[in-house]
């Protein structure tokens, strides 16, 4: 099937039929059009896609879902990274069959893969790329596989072609739909008794880097995860000042699972500063254009930590920067 434009659609299958149905057709028909083929999906289903495509299978990209999906921000980039690689200047199109994991996630990890599915619409809006994201209706909970029908403007019918998913929801909408559940939720790991606050203004960043240095080797933290952690909380930082109001306060603390470095500033009596952002509206979300004058600050907190949450408001703007222990 020839399409033109962008394409993002769910494939929600109940059997390995129904998945080969709506995946193999695909690849086939992309490698007969010189497109590039990526498939990142579960291990059964790499060898049910190998075996089902036979020798074609070998100009295929295959990646297994779990050595790919990890955090959201880090997985966009990386399908950024591949398809600037191998889009040939925008002259080639790339075919993505996606499957997201979702077992072993929590609320607040589940409820940011879903803005992260929303969020591929506007990052790939005017490229003319063709995702599929498979949608296990087997083993899925519920509310996962209705949130598919509100982040793809299409849930595909296999061989016989797609059909409008009908509920799709406007990624800003959608955007906005998952800060207010933010709000009333608790999040990854709170704020403990035994945080470390640590107060910043214009020109003290190195005071705040010493500062998460010394908290991520009490944490015994890597010695190249701290460094992300640093240069994570440096941009942070910058951008509270530049934005801000020229001054905030850094807290750091931890539980078995996260690291949690929260940068907050007072704000500049807006409705709401999201910061180095660009022009996108999806503060640090959607990569920035190469020669961009700004919008990389955030992007670049995001691709260096495991998860972000941030809440801007007329009294400021709290960002926690989550590193996973």
């Amino acid at each position: 099937m020839t399409r033109t434009g962008f394409v993002h659609q769910a494939l929600c299958y109940a059997s390995d039929e129904e998945f080969l149905s709506g995946t193999a057709g695909f690849v086939r028909d992309g490698l007969a059009a010189g497109d590039a083929v990526l498939a990142v999906v579960g291990r059964d289903n790499i060898t049910l896609l190998r075996d089902a495509l036979g020798r074609a299978a070998r100009d295929v990209d295959f990646v297994d879902a779990l050595d790919w999906y990890h955090f959201p921000s880090r997985t966009l980039g990386r399908y950024n990274d591949y398809c600037t690689e191998h889009d040939e200047g925008g002259t080639r199109r790339v075919r993505v069959i996606g499957e997201p994991v979702w077992t072993g996630r929590t609320a607040v990890e589940t409820r940011e893969w879903m803005r992260y599915e929303s969020l591929i619409n506007v990052a790939f809006a005017d490229s003319g790329h063709w995702i599929v994201c498979p949608y296990d209706a087997r083993t899925l909970p519920d509310d996962v596989l209705t949130t598919a029908r509100n982040t793809h403007p299409e849930v595909t019918a296999g061989p016989e072609g797609p059909a409008s998913g009908g509920q799709y929801t406007d990624p800003a909408d959608f955007y906005a739909e998952c800060d207010e559940r933010a709000r009333s939720a608790p999040g990854v790991a709170e704020p403990s008794a035994s945080a470390r606050s640590v107060s910043f203004a214009r020109g003290e960043s190195v005071a705040v880097r010493l500062a998460v240095a010394e908290y991520a080797r009490r944490c015994r933290v890597a010695e190249d995860r701290a460094r992300d952690m640093v240069a994570a909380v440096h941009e942070a930082v910058v951008n509270a000042v530049r934005f801000g109001g020229g001054r905030g306060v850094l807290r750091l603390w931890c539980d078995s699972d996260w690291i949690v470095c929260e940068v907050a500033d007072a704000g500049c009596g807006r409705s709401g500063h999201p910061g180095d952002r660009g022009d996108t509206g999806y503060p640090g979300h959607i990569p920035p254009a190469p020669g961009a004058a700004s919008g990389h600050g955030l992007w670049v907190v995001r691709q260096l930590s495991d998860l972000v949450t941030e809440r801007f408001g007329p009294r400021g703007a709290v960002l926690r920067i989550h590193f996973r222990r």
